[in-house]
């Protein structure tokens, strides 16, 4: 399966981009056997058919045509749609109370490790407002920089490592901040010990979006370049499935030695965690999954963002598939197995002393612009979030002058409305939907043996499980596979993934239409160690790229990518795709 097919060019014509780089490049050295797939067409028709002040973006640079902006077609047109409604919902999310942060405990391995990583208090807090954009930033990919941004980004690095440990901008402050707000120092204000936890729900994008924007300030603030934008490592692409070589040299400010020595350059990343050695495997794996968390496997915006996540709700309501997938990936796959618990990049404590944590976390952000403004919309059509809880819900930072300020989800919604786009890249998966499937006789014959779903769970997932779960209707529908109840011991590594009716049963290979989705996470603190969540995996792409005909039942397999135990399931099954309930107003 390890052949790869190359995407196809039915991006915008050149006349409709804002630079002469072609959007999609030559095609890797990691591609040596390519094969034409079904081409996804991208169209700007639905722009065509707008007006013109529907379709231009006025910015202090003066208008813009959003459909010259292809990463990160952001906008105030979108924008402001959104936060239409001003009135203050019953209860977003609140900023925690930073004189009742306590010790972040690592509890991995059977260690246990209090952490402090409280911000220094302040009383003076100010509400943030995003200044006017007069220079648009453009982050860099990190496999691409001139030797001038590396000196640059160098500097700026070892002048934040430099400041004073009590300042809230220093390296360590800063990488504590992803310390505090994800591994258990904060908890909900007003809700007891109730955890506040910026994961696997609908605030991790946000959050991160604004955890980037001071940091890429700070870093502007100490070398005097307020046009400084950080890179990006963009593993989505087969030239950029290395680590950036920035980030290993030793004598680099960017250097960091907790990482999996296996795993640096050359090493392709595993975005699937199969352990493929075959390095074409791997990027086929990787390509599949990425087509799959961005295009074929959502059916409404709480699948992509996450669910939803209020004051007094628990943690861990349920990741969305960046979230729990590629991005998971990344974080565990860098981390250094030589340290206990995964450290710095494999545990959300550590993860912020690497480097590479805000590189990685720049393709995470730079996949939300994309999913939001430029990926096709024929299965999510509506990708904004209007509930209040969700644009109201807040967060506590320090800029680049060390002023505590209070920021908003809703001012997160547009990157270029934060001052900020990313360079162009071929997105070579975004055509790279798996080839048709037949079903198998094997797979029959290993569906009469395999138990019925509701003889077998809820069931302690530490070994390969097939079970036969019933569809809502023969044949091809619009449905979703929901697995609910999965308790997880949050503490480790986690990883599963699911195949419908798989015909070979090759668990390394994922670039088949069998492969439907994953749950991951990354090692971290809660109260009772444990967390409850839910996921829904789509089906109506995955029926038509195979036959199912008139079957009436489906063979799920579950493939733990983990060692031992942590992973509980409660239960599993289809239901119909349900019509998206109305947003909450105020």
């Amino acid at each position: 399966m390890a052949s790869l097919h190359l995407p196809c060019a039915t991006t915008p014509s050149s006349q409709t981009r804002s630079s002469s780089r072609p959007v999609f490049a030559k095609p890797s050295h990691f591609i040596t056997h390519a094969k034409r797939g079904r081409c996804l067409q991208v169209s700007c028709a639905a722009a065509e058919n707008q007006n013109d002040s529907s379709r231009n973006v006025e910015t202090s640079q003066g208008k813009v045509d959003r459909r010259n902006m292809l990463l990160g077609l952001g906008g105030l047109y979108g924008a402001s749609n959104l936060v239409s409604a001003p009135g203050a919902s019953a209860n977003p999310i609140k900023p925690p109370e930073l004189d009742k942060c306590g010790t972040a405990t690592n509890l991995n391995n059977n260690t246990q490790l209090d952490i402090n990583c409280c911000p220094p208090l302040s009383q003076n807090i100010v509400d943030y407002k995003l200044p006017p954009v007069f220079q648009m930033k453009i982050r860099p990919s990190a496999h691409r920089l001139s030797p001038e941004y590396i000196f640059k980004y160098n500097m700026a690095i070892d002048r934040m490592k430099r400041l004073p440990k009590d300042d809230p901008r220093s390296f360590m402050q800063q990488a504590n901040i992803h310390c505090a707000y994800c591994n258990g120092a904060y908890d909900q204000p007003g809700q007891g010990t109730l955890d506040l936890q910026v994961h696997n729900s609908w605030l991790f994008f946000p959050f991160h979006r604004w955890y980037l924007y001071f940091y890429e300030r700070i870093l502007g603030k100490l070398i005097g370049d307020p046009t400084f934008a950080l890179p990006f490592w963009n593993w989505d692409n087969p030239k950029g499935m290395t680590i950036p070589p920035i980030f290993v040299d030793p004598k680099s400010a960017l250097y960091d030695e907790n990482r999996n020595q296996a795993n640096l350059p050359p090493a392709v990343v595993d975005l699937g965690m199969t352990r493929n050695t075959d390095p074409l495997q791997v990027v086929a794996n990787n390509l599949t999954i990425m087509y799959n968390e961005m295009i074929r496997g959502n059916s409404d915006i709480y699948d992509f963002m996450g669910q939803p996540y209020r004051e007094g709700t628990p943690v861990n309501p349920g990741p969305g598939a960046s979230e729990r997938g590629s991005h998971t990936a990344v974080h565990v796959w860098v981390g250094d197995p030589r340290q206990p618990s995964g450290e710095d990049l494999g545990n959300f404590y550590s993860a912020g002393r690497d480097p590479l944590f805000y590189c990685h976390h720049g393709n995470v952000d730079r996949m939300w612009s994309l999913w939001q403004y430029f990926l096709p919309s024929k299965t999510v059509p509506d990708k904004r979030i209007t509930d209040p809880d969700f644009l109201n819900a807040a967060f506590l930072f320090y800029d680049e002058n060390a002023q505590l300020v209070r920021v908003t989800v809703k001012d997160t919604l547009d990157n270029l409305r934060m001052g900020y786009d990313y360079e162009r890249i071929d997105l070579p998966w975004l055509d790279y939907r798996p080839p048709p499937q037949t079903v198998a006789a094997r797979v029959t014959r290993a569906g009469k043996s395999a138990a019925k779903a509701e003889t077998v769970f809820p069931l302690t997932l530490d070994k390969i499980v097939r079970v036969l779960v019933p569809k809502t209707k023969k044949g091809k529908a619009d449905e979703l596979l929901v697995l609910e109840n999965i308790n997880v011991d949050t503490t480790k590594f986690l990883k599963f993934d699911v195949f419908i009716n798989d015909e070979d049963d090759n668990i390394a290979e994922l670039d088949k239409a069998a492969y439907v989705g994953t749950y991951a996470q990354v090692p971290h603190k809660t109260a009772n160690k444990s967390a409850t969540t839910s996921i829904r995996l789509k089906l109506t792409d995955l029926y038509d790229d195979m036959d199912v005909a008139d079957d009436d039942t489906i063979l799920v397999t579950l493939v733990p990518r983990h060692q031992g135990p942590g992973v509980t399931i409660g239960g599993i099954k289809i239901i119909e795709n349900p019509t998206p309930a109305p947003p909450k107003t105020s």
